[in-house]
């Protein structure tokens, strides 16, 4: 842990003080599978001709994903500035991470004006379309104090109706409450053992929505509160067990061979890290690279892809983040961290009733999967009355992994939809009621001429259907 320490030495500063503020190719391959589905009572149906879609290489926003803006806040300070907070879409942001400190109520219950900040905050976050990363603290400086075990477990439990109350806006919550910054890495009040780090945790972790994952600052700290090396398996994922629900940030990522001390065992962890963000979100931002590293294009690309990089704040360190604009890999990383989905081919039958084939080929060109488990739907639009009609897929996005090409191959009940002739869309909304007629909050599709912003945003799949 000494070299996490004296990382932070030299980031004391500066680093939260000045934080305010691909190209992966495409795959178009595939060849068209043709369907042909019977009507239940009538003749065969014609078969509509497959249709391929063309990949985009524009830069868009989507939720849960991409470069980030990392902004902190004091005891008593000001909540986010809503004005602020609409300019970032527009610059492809849509993600926030948001550092409280508790530094005035380290010995004391949160009072009504901190819990009304945070709250304030998370209001302001979703009336700008955004998500937020969420992180407590006591203190910003490697010599501070955090508080006592108690008075941490008390914050928690005043922040439970907060979480739950606001589970809609935030992305994913990193573990805080120990040390400076929130990291871990040592605690005047002793937190720092792993029986207390285990404590802290797990406490977290129960007042925290079975839907909300946490993010901790080493692998090493994850392994050692649940006492295993071993990565996630695909049972593990995305079931409510505790250990399915940590994932892991990195604070100062591309800054040295094992990052300031983030690893002991580089090539072990790292292989550790990549296998657990099939299911766990990862995270966080740069420092400045020691002597004789460069966090150069090839180094950042090979990184994000392994450890599969979901966000990354785009505010620190500016070097890092200057050199990749002007040697021009900042856009494809812009295109690549999260997920990146795109539509291959599909084919569809022209007529149907009572049920319909879905057969539609996609692909994930980005570094990570998606985390958060959305709705997906097929979307039919009535072309004489512009009526819309959903059905429900079976499919879960979160399944689409980096680099995977997929078929969405099901059934799909038309039970409630009208005779007549509809055009179809593919909808990806957020899962939770609050967002999910929102534009902001459905999942945009890297394909050209195929994004549309009718019904709160739906991906075109240039089909048509006769239901009989």
């Amino acid at each position: 842990m000494a070299f996490i320490l004296n990382k932070h030495v030299m980031k004391r500063k500066s680093r939260f003080g000045r934080l305010m503020m691909y190209g992966a190719g495409f795959v178009l391959l595939m060849s068209i599978a043709f369907a042909c589905s019977k009507k239940k009572d009538g003749p065969a149906a014609e078969p509509e001709p497959g249709v391929k879609y063309e990949a985009s290489s524009e830069i868009f926003p989507n939720t849960e994903r991409g470069f980030a803006k990392t902004m902190t806040v004091q005891s008593g300070g000001a909540p986010l500035n809503l004005v602020q907070l609409n300019t970032f879409r527009a610059q492809n942001i849509s993600l926030v991470v948001r550092v409280f400190y508790f530094n005035a109520y380290k010995d004391k219950a949160l009072d009504a004006a901190e819990l009304t900040l945070i709250q304030t905050d998370l209001d302001n976050l979703r009336q700008a379309g955004l998500k937020g990363v969420v992180r407590f603290a006591y203190t910003d400086q490697i010599d501070g104090t955090d508080a006592p075990l108690a008075i941490v477990q008390q914050h928690m439990d005043q922040l439970k109706p907060i979480f739950e109350a606001n589970k809609d806006v935030i992305a994913f919550v990193q573990a805080g409450f120990i040390g400076a910054w929130g990291e871990w890495h040592n605690s005047s009040n002793g937190l720092a053992t792993p029986d207390n780090k285990k404590i802290v945790l797990e406490k977290l972790l129960s007042v925290l929505p079975k839907e909300l994952m946490v993010q901790v600052r080493t692998p090493v700290y994850k392994q050692g509160v649940f006492n295993t090396t071993n990565p996630l398996t695909k049972a593990q994922g995305y079931s409510t067990e505790n250990i399915a629900r940590v994932g892991h940030h990195n604070d100062c990522f591309l800054s040295s061979t094992d990052d300031y001390g983030t690893y002991l065992n580089i090539a072990t962890e790292k292989q550790y890290i990549s296998n657990e963000a099939l299911y766990v979100p990862v995270g966080g931002e740069t420092c400045p690279p020691l002597a004789g590293f460069s966090p150069t294009c090839i180094e950042g690309r090979t990184q994000m892809k392994l450890l599969k990089w979901t966000y990354i704040n785009i505010d620190y360190y500016i070097p890092t983040i200057n050199a990749w604009k002007a040697s021009g890999c900042f856009e494809e990383f812009q295109r690549s961290l999260g997920y990146r989905f795109s539509m291959m081919s599909s084919s569809f039958a022209t007529e149907a009733s009572g049920s319909f084939k879905m057969n539609l080929q996609l692909i994930n060109n980005g570094y990570a999967p998606l985390y958060n488990k959305k709705i997906a739907s097929l979307v039919l639009k009535n072309k004489v009355s512009g009526a819309f009609y959903t059905a429900p897929l079976a499919y879960d996005m979160r399944e689409s992994k980096p680099g995977v090409a997929v078929t969405l191959d099901e059934s799909v009940s038309l039970s409630g939809i009208p005779a007549g002739d509809y055009a179809l869309y593919l909808r990806v909304a957020d899962q939770a009621a609050s967002l999910k007629d929102r534009i902001d909050y459905a999942v945009r599709f890297a394909n050209a001429g195929t994004w549309t912003t009718d019904n709160g945003g739906m991906n075109d799949l240039k089909s048509s259907l006769k239901i009989n």
